[in-house]
């Protein structure tokens, strides 16, 4: 069951064997031998590409070829190939998506479930669900989503749907890989790994390394660093062991052990219009210190077993620990950054500290947002397939025991401004700008059948949710005494869902769902969120063209906001608003089409559309207190919800080449909820961004390659919120070696 080979020796003698082997083969990448392990198909929320006309609902498989077409380490480049997905830019790297599907909340992904091989990735999913870790998609092996119906599997949050990530497989064989690049602004990134497997064990080792520096420029350097970049290291291990093929019942044994550090010199301080339109790459002195440190380990065990040829088993210990720091600029004299920046008029003395000007009455007071995270958890999921009379049965079923915590222990340091630099004056008492612990313990299970009638499959599933959430709030730093303890939140939900699909001839495919969507809104005021969720349109596959079309409708009973730093206002941060009715609709559109398909070309062309078309709209009027709604009024759109998106790529893959462009169209959007034409300061213009990438095959194991993002150098506003406009990255090239041995 599980591939063998020789082992290769040193790691020389390997790079040897690398340059002096030929290029063979029509590809430009080296395919990785996969140990058989059945637990892949477990650790994956589609199953593959091939897996997807027996979903239910809508699904999209990035594979690891489609990715290595993307430049960068960059998440949104990634997700806007998936129609139906949102991305919110905030600092331009990518390093903070803010991800929605079929226009679910985007803030910090608050409203997606987003994984990692199979297990809830954020750092408290159900305490403080607005994440702010995401982890590096350039290590990723693939990408899933899942919409419809089909995404109540993944819960809790099945308003919008489900992400996954799958990481680095264990190799079948003794194999490694080294990727290496740089490029401007002294940016690096590699990319390492190596495994092996023998008959009953196998491992993985690898790492990810990305170091650059920023694309903003400082009016008063700090250090000597006017470019504040970031820095990212990453380790993860993998260990297996398992029965021999012979074995009479096959059990495997995973233990997947990862650290991730950051430190990212990233503000949430934006510029004015005025100051943005003279120079968009500017950053103000009193951002100056601003920076996030970020630690995240990950610890997992996973147990398969196959008690039958029909049934099997997949058990999974799990534990997330994440810290971060984020030291930032939060207000001047008591004004916050968002007030200041919404109205520089008004608050002229505090804009001129902002800018570097001295002011012996004005002091500004820089947060540490210093929080500690724990997510641990033990979740069992079966499959069982069976025949009843003429009716196929798979079923699924999942039982999962997870808790999860945010403890806030934050503290506000107070700054003059000096010459254009910043200087201490005093430190804040520690816990005094936040000193909580929010808890959340939750059992959730569920039970899925699809009943394969032939040309018709229908698969009805239901979901459930016990939530409990506690918060206590502490009046000293070393947490003696308790200043408040009565808040709390329950939840006791069943989410339903039906889904079918119904197979016209071996090409055409019908598809359609309804089903309940809910996300848990925590301590804060709010009631649950809750949607009745549709979906209907068909697939389409021929072999050299695919393409389907979905429309959706999201009708909300209670659309919710909760308050976080990044979505500015004056709202205390893990608050939530309730938004009543809401209608989100839209269709999503997507092609793949190889245009050399049956000709003698000696290349393939391979190119790929998905096009999504929003309309979002809420159903009754009120003032809200959350800063990205405000004065709602019947008929407003949502914020950050553009009305068209558009990716389109296209490629030339020869024997030992391969080039690949695309380019990416986000129609203009409001940072405010509103509707008619969108005031300047509120509005996101539409930009096309294209990307280019092409790599050249040395030998069968190696290569060079070159990446250019925003080819155009378009400049071009990421986001206008919290505090200011953003601008996104421009023009970056990347050149480097990929060496498989």
């Amino acid at each position: 069951m599980i591939l063998r080979s020789a082992r290769r020796g040193t790691l020389a003698a390997a790079i040897a064997t690398v340059l002096a082997t030929p290029a063979m083969g029509d590809e430009t990448t080296v395919p990785v031998p996969i140990a058989t392990s059945p637990v892949l198909d477990r650790i994956s929320i589609v199953g593959g590409a091939a897996a997807i006309r027996d979903v239910a609902g809508s699904a999209h498989v990035l594979d690891a070829q489609t990715l290595e077409t993307i430049p960068g380490n960059d998440s949104m480049k990634v997700l806007r190939q998936v129609p139906g997905v949102y991305v919110t830019e905030e600092e331009g790297h990518g390093l903070f998506p803010n991800i929605s599907i079929r226009g679910a909340n985007q803030d910090r992904n608050s409203r997606i479930t987003v994984m990692e091989d199979g297990v809830m990735i954020a750092p408290a999913p159900y305490a403080a669900p607005s994440a702010y870790y995401f982890p590096n998609i350039a290590r990723m092996h693939s990408v899933e989503v899942r919409k419809g119906s089909s995404s109540i599997e993944y819960g809790p949050y099945t308003i919008g749907g489900a992400l996954n990530m799958t990481s680095t497989p264990i190799p079948g064989e003794a194999q490694g890989r080294v990727r290496l690049s740089a490029g401007e602004r002294d940016a690096r990134r590699l990319h390492a790994w190596y495994g092996d497997s023998e008959e009953t064990f196998g491992y993985l080792l690898e790492t990810y390394q990305d170091a650059t520096d920023g694309f903003r420029e400082l009016d008063t350097p700090r250090r000597g660093d006017e470019h504040p970049g970031y820095e990212i290291q990453n380790y993860l291990g993998k260990f297996r062991i398992n029965t021999p093929a012979s074995a009479e019942r096959y059990q495997e044994l995973e233990l997947k052990l990862a650290r991730d550090e950051k430190a990212i010199e990233e503000t949430y301080l934006g510029l004015t219009r005025e100051d943005y339109e003279a120079d968009p790459f500017r950053r103000y002195a009193g951002s100056a210190n601003d920076r996030i440190d970020t630690e995240h380990t990950q610890y997992q065990l996973r147990h398969f077993v196959e008690l039958s040829p029909a049934m099997d088993v997949t058990t999974t210990l799990y534990r997330n620990e994440f810290h971060r720091n984020w030291y930032k600029l939060n207000d001047v004299d008591g004004t916050g950054i968002s007030a200041i920046l919404d109205d520089p008029d008004t608050h002229s003395d505090e804009m001129s500290w902002i800018t570097g000007a001295n002011d012996a009455d004005l002091r500004g007071n820089i947060k540490a947002n210093n929080r500690e995270y724990v997510s641990q958890g033990i979740e069992s999921r079966a499959n069982w397939r069976i025949a009843a009379g003429d009716v196929d049965h798979h079923l699924k079923f999942g039982l999962r025991y997870h808790e999860d915590e945010i403890d806030r222990f934050q503290w506000v340091d107070q700054y003059d401004m000096v010459d254009g630099s910043l200087v201490l004056t005093e430190r804040g008492e520690l816990g005094g700008a936040g000193n909580r612990v929010t808890e959340a313990k939750t059992v959730a299970a569920f039970v899925q059948d699809r009943m394969d009638f032939g040309r018709l499959a229908v698969t009805p599933g239901l979901r459930y949710e016990s939530i409990a959430i506690d918060r206590t709030r502490y009046a000293d730093a070393d947490r003696t005494t308790v200043s408040r303890d009565d808040e709390s939140a329950d939840y006791n939900v069943l989410i339903p869902g039906l889904g079918a699909t119904f197979d016209v001839n071996d090409n055409w495919q019908l598809l359609g769902g309804v089903y309940k969507g809910f996300a848990p809104t925590g301590v804060g005021g709010a009631q649950e969120e809750e949607a009745v969720n549709w979906e209907a349109g068909f697939r389409y596959n021929n072999g050299a063209f695919q393409s389907e079309l979905i429309g959706f409708l999201n009708d909300y009973e209670n659309l919710v906001g909760v308050c976080t730093a990044s979505t500015g206002g004056g709202c205390d941060i893990g608050d939530s608003f309730d938004g009543g009715e809401v209608e989100v609709r839209g269709i999503e559109a997507l092609a793949l089409y190889d245009l050399a398909a049956g000709r003698d070309w000696g290349v393939n062309l391979p190119v790929r559309l998905a096009y999504t078309w929003t309309d979002t709209e809420f159903q009754n009027s009120f003032d809200s207190d959350y800063g990205a709604w405000g004065d709602v009024q019947q008929g407003d759109e949502l914020p950050n919800t553009p009305e068209h998106q558009l990716s389109l790529s296209a490629g030339v893959v020869g024997e030992r080449f391969g080039v690949h462009a695309t380019a990416n169209y986000v129609g203009e959007s409001r940072a405010v909820a509103g509707s008619g034409p969108i005031p300047a300061g509120e509005k996101v213009d539409a930009r096309t961004i294209v990307d280019l990438s092409a790599n050249y095959r040395l030998t069968k194991h190696a290569k060079l390659f070159a990446e250019v993002e925003n080819l155009t150098d378009e400049t071009y506003v990421a986001s206008i919120r919290p505090a200011g406009f953003r601008v996104g990255k421009p023009r970056t090239v990347m050149v480097g070696a990929q060496f498989d041995f």
